[in-house]
């Protein structure tokens, strides 16, 4: 494939040498004059090992050759791929002004060709961008429709400074965001060879991807760093801690816990995020990130209250009132919280959850029933349909496969159902919406 790589920086000059390697006709675009002499001597523009070599042996075979000269190179190639920088501006936000620019002249090359050409953009950029600035202005400068006359993918990329050869050899996953089938295709076809799964996805989606996972790496170091400064101030040695930690690949280390919902409750998860903070106060230790666990916690739950009362309806069922499925367990269940706000409000609510109903007459949790939550409790129905037919707001607590039919079958006209347990099948309707989705 005749590709052309708009920006010579880390990613540009990487993808320029691995995509030469694979046979490919690459013209690698800058403004840097002296980015462009480089790789056309062979020699990298950055320090990343291997790069040098690759970029040599690309230029030697005649695989690769770079210029300053956007539309030439657009005109010269059937996919363009976008790898400019998109530095920070001093509120945090990013500074889209190169993308602009490239964009710009992308779409002044596109009115001239008679063949369809794909725009890739590789730049890291935040979900919305590619539809509300790059799209619209490569077609405001070459007069043609996104889909119809050009394709549009988002590839982001998982490259690590020092690795990056390596990593773009053996990702972890290829992303392709696109606006159809056709804007996709051609990077299948590019990265078909590597042994990695291909995700295709909506652009918006591969574009929030890459924060996630960036932010999630910020996170995990974060932790681990205020996690070891409690154990050294405490005389243990942090790296242990973690090592073993990371040895559960069932929990610990997995997609357990990574679902967006609702917020987290029981008796073990609350108590001790608040006693290890708290000791960590003794210590005089700040831990910003561990601190913030319990008011997220509790943002979460007054959000889903807050679209509660903004839906306006009066008589709420809630199907699940345990923090979980299977279990009895009313202990901080963020459920419980939830149906006391409701009461304190006003709704006239009904509850259901098979297993608390049957804890409140036979399990071990009938007397904290009794003593702590016996306004809650007395809302409890023993039959399913009573709560739905009561409910014009259904709410769905936790995932008990019994609640995964109401998720997914057609709703009675004028109900409406927020699910908090992640059983829907799909994305949200008008009459059913989740949490985080």
């Amino acid at each position: 494939m005749k590709i052309s790589i708009l920006g010579l920086g880390y990613v540009g000059a990487v993808c320029t040498a691995c995509l030469a390697k694979r046979g490919h006709e690459v013209i690698g675009v800058d403004i840097s004059q002296a980015k462009v002499d480089m790789v056309n001597s062979g020699r990298s523009p950055i320090v990343e090992p291997g790069l040098g070599e690759l970029l040599s042996d690309g230029v030697n075979a005649g695989l690769i050759r770079a210029s300053t000269d956007v539309e030439a190179a657009v005109e010269a190639t059937d996919l363009s791929m976008l790898c400019v920088g998109t530095p920070s501006l001093q509120n945090g936000d990013l500074d889209l002004g190169y993308i602009r620019n490239v964009c710009h002249q992308v779409g002044l090359a596109l009115a001239r060709k008679n063949s369809r050409h794909t725009i890739v953009v590789r730049s890291t950029v935040l979900p919305g961008s590619v539809r509300d600035v790059v799209i619209p202005t490569i077609e405001a400068a070459s007069g043609l429709k996104a889909g119809k006359d050009f394709g549009v993918a988002m590839n982001p990329e998982f490259l690590r400074e020092s690795t990056a050869i390596h990593d773009y050899d053996f990702p972890p996953m290829t992303v392709i965001g696109e606006i159809d089938e056709a804007s996709g295709d051609p990077l299948v076809e590019i990265y078909k060879v590597l042994d990695a799964p291909i995700i295709r996805q909506p652009i918006e989606v591969a574009e929030m991807i890459k924060y996630t996972c960036n932010v999630w790496h910020a996170t995990k170091v974060a932790f681990a760093n205020e996690i070891g400064s409690i154990a050294k101030s405490l005389g243990v040695d942090g790296r242990a801690v973690m090592d073993v930690v990371c040895q559960d690949k069932k929990l610990n280390i997995s997609s357990y816990y990574m679902k967006p919902g609702f917020a987290f409750g029981g008796s073990c998860l609350p108590k001790d995020v608040r006693a290890l903070t708290y000791r960590a106060k003794q210590l005089d230790l700040p831990q910003p990130l561990l601190n913030s666990l319990m008011p997220s916690n509790r943002w979460h739950l007054r959000q889903t209250f807050n679209r509660i009362v903004a839906m306006g309806k009066p008589k709420v069922g809630l199907l699940g009132l345990s923090f979980k499925a299977g279990t009895d367990d009313l202990r901080e269940s963020p459920l419980v919280e939830l149906a006391e706000m409701l009461i304190g409000r006003g709704y006239d609510l009904k509850i259901y959850d098979r297993n608390v109903e049957h804890a409140r007459i036979h399990g071990s949790n009938k007397d904290y029933i009794e003593a702590h939550i016996p306004h809650v409790a007395s809302l409890l129905e023993s039959e399913l349909q009573t709560v739905l037919d009561h409910g014009e707001l259904l709410l769905i607590g936790n995932g008990d496969p019994q609640f995964k039919k109401i998720v997914n079958d057609p709703l009675p006209e004028g109900k409406h159902l927020i699910d908090l347990a992640g059983l829907m099948e799909g994305p949200s309707t008008e009459s059913k919406e989740g949490v985080c989705w």
